[in-house]
């Protein structure tokens, strides 16, 4: 059983004994609360609302979630979705922490909470490591109530989050209908373009290699979607020419796109496969009423790619064969 930790609601576990003095010894040596500590000071640096509990108790106290509530978790492993060699560690956690919460944007939710579960070998920076996660945590307005740490041969970090739906039930992927419009919310390849160029030798703070290491997930653009009624959508995490077919695939359609947008300084293939872009892929019936919400809210206005079509055995790219590719795990 896990050996709960009283300053925080995260919980260690180690493969040794519980009287084992090594299982209670953290990084270089350091005692393990030690470093928990100054985890917890890292991550609970947000204003906790009044009625609820966070950090400080077995588990987390939540006020009562408005409308539907909506759950993801998301995995990041080190040396998968981040190249130690290219970038720090705590971009590692940013990312994990993003990624999830893109996947409530993709829903048209609003974050609540995160729970992190890390798993590293000893010796990891684990006060780096959550550096990244409180950044995110705090520029996605998603507070971390809590967490898991156990000892692992690799660095990987799990993250839950919680959202909410109020008014009107979550964007799914499976609502396009045909005769339905197809949009973006902003051009392509940014992520991808920015390993490549990492790769090259730019440096950390290139414009492009920003884009790859601190993904900006659209949770006002999908909250605006949702109230503007949109049918289907999802977030681009592997790349269009994946999760377009994923789409259509839940939606049992097919798809005719007039154009990818490419972002600037990206190639066509980047936009297409190279993934971690986490724009919103929207269908709506009413792309007008779309834009003008979006104008309302000071968002960008969507870009038109596209319109759905009944048959599932039409997938085109201007007329053209729309090849299924983009980013998955070889399990």
């Amino acid at each position: 059983m896990p050996r709960n930790f009283a300053l925080a609601t995260w919980r260690t576990r180690t493969m040794s004994a519980p009287a084992d003095p090594p299982a209670l010894l953290g990084e270089h040596g350091r005692r393990e609360d030690d470093v928990l500590e100054r985890i917890v000071t890292i991550v609970g640096r947000q204003t906790t609302p009044k009625g609820e509990v966070h950090i400080g108790d077995d588990a987390a106290v939540l006020a009562p979630l408005v409308g539907e509530a909506i759950v993801s978790t998301d995995v990041a492993v080190l040396g998968v979705h981040l190249d130690p060699s290219l970038f720090p560690l705590e971009d590692l956690g940013f990312k994990a922490v993003t990624a999830a919460v893109s996947d409530l944007a993709a829903m048209g939710a609003r974050p609540r909470a995160a729970v992190i579960a890390v798993s590293s070998p000893p010796g990891t920076d684990l006060e780096e490591l959550h550096r990244g996660i409180a950044d995110a945590a705090a520029v996605t307005g998603c507070p971390v109530v809590g967490g898991d740490l156990t000892r692992a041969r690799d660095v990987s970090v799990a993250v839950t989050v919680l959202g909410e739906c109020p008014g009107k039930g979550a964007v799914l992927r499976s609502g396009a209908r045909p005769g339905e419009i197809i949009l973006v919310t902003g051009p392509l390849g940014r992520s991808a373009a920015g390993l490549r160029r990492r790769r090259e030798g730019y440096p950390l703070d290139d414009e492009l290699v920003v884009a790859h290491r601190r993904p900006w997930p659209r949770l006002s653009e999908g909250v605006a979607a949702r109230g503007a009624g949109a049918s289907a959508m999802m977030d681009l995490s592997d790349g269009i020419a994946l999760d377009l077919h994923r789409l259509a695939d839940a939606s049992r359609v097919g798809f005719e796109l007039d154009l990818v947008p490419v972002a600037e300084g990206a190639t066509l293939e980047e936009a297409l496969s190279g993934g971690e872009d986490y724009e919103l892929l929207i269908v709506t019936n009413d792309p007008d009423r779309l834009a003008l919400v979006y104008l309302d809210r000071g968002l960008r206005a969507p870009l038109r790619i596209g319109r759905i079509v009944a048959d599932q055995k039409i997938r085109t790219l201007r007329g053209e064969d729309f090849e299924r590719r983009g980013w998955q795990h070889q399990l």
